[in-house]
């Protein structure tokens, strides 16, 4: 029997925390991370097949975003400024994350890799529509974290919440900006006005 340990390293990724550059108000860990992301990237597609006349498979599209961010078990959640600063970083950190990728499906039995591959290995479909939702769910629950923090009195995150908004409005998405337009603004409401 082999090294087994797939699943209890899934279950460590509670304990990395993001957003590591900055004071934050309350922390949010990995796992958390992909479980938002999970739900917004199943509401964007469930918004393009009923609204956009799109083919999606909203169910594998939440698959896939449960695991975007797996290979941060032996990353670590590095901040974006450092991750994108130059292209040539870029370019190295999407190489170490399928390293990373690679090593994680190693831990698993021979039986489900290839399962798992289908769900895990992101950068082989960079480019697919699936991949462009899940980014776009990744971005905005950025800008939710940001917004919550913003609303908590944290200036800290003043820039973050201007920078990524910028980014929303280019992925030309019509699933995102209905989201933004139908279902955001609630995010900044108290329990009491939701």
């Amino acid at each position: 029997m082999g090294n087994n340990s797939f699943f209890a390293l899934l279950f460590r990724l509670k304990y990395i925390n993001r957003w590591g550059l900055m004071r934050n108000f309350r922390t949010e860990n990995v796992s958390e991370h992909s479980l938002e992301v999970a739900i917004i990237a199943h509401a964007l597609a469930e918004i393009g097949v009923a609204y956009f006349n799109k083919t999606y498979d909203p169910a594998e599209i939440a698959l896939k975003a449960i695991y975007h961010d797996v290979s941060e078990i032996f990353t670590g959640d590095l901040p974006s400024p450092i991750k994108y600063y130059t292209d040539e970083m870029k370019k190295s950190y999407k190489s170490i994350e399928s390293e990373a990728e690679i090593n994680l499906l190693s831990k698993l039995p021979e039986e489900l890799k290839k399962s798992y591959e289908n769900i895990i290995l992101h950068g082989e479909n960079i480019d697919s529509i699936e991949y462009k939702i899940i980014k776009a769910a990744d971005k905005l629950c950025a800008y939710i974290k940001c917004l919550e923090e913003v609303n908590s009195g944290n200036r800290e995150f003043l820039k973050a919440e201007e920078d990524i908004y910028k980014t929303l409005d280019t992925t030309g998405l019509d699933e995102l900006k209905y989201f933004i337009d139908n279902f955001l603004p609630y995010f900044s409401n108290t329990i009491d006005e939701i």
